[in-house]
């Protein structure tokens, strides 16, 4: 019988640890973007993911963020199961990010929020 592979281990790290340069990956759904998100993010929706992968980079930091680190340490997890080494997931998620005092934007002109 053939076991099932567990998931990739990737690192968490936290909102103040990141330096400007990473490749912030959003991995909400797009009434949580268009509520809040972080500036210069990259949003591909979770379940977007495995048609999307060419769009993941490969080189350079990959910190990959939902709104408390659940779904994009899944997302993390999968990423490295593909091949990526690069990964890491965002510990507390967006509301880490907000609490941490990191700017969120909205492109609605409406307030920023995290959903």
């Amino acid at each position: 019988m053939v076991q099932p592979s567990l998931p990739a281990e990737v690192p968490d790290v936290t909102p103040d640890s990141l330096s400007d340069e990473v490749y912030l990956l959003d991995v909400r759904e797009h009434d949580e973007w268009d509520a809040g998100h972080a500036p210069h993010a990259h949003h591909i929706p979770m379940r977007e993911i495995p048609a999307r992968l060419a769009e993941v980079p490969t080189v350079g930091e990959v910190i990959v963020v939902c709104r408390v680190g659940g779904r994009s340490a899944q997302v993390a997890a999968y990423l490295a199961a593909q091949g990526w080494e690069n990964v890491a997931n965002l510990d507390g998620g967006m509301l880490a990010w907000e609490a941490s005092g990191r700017p969120v934007v909205a492109d609605t002109g409406l307030p920023a929020r995290v959903l």
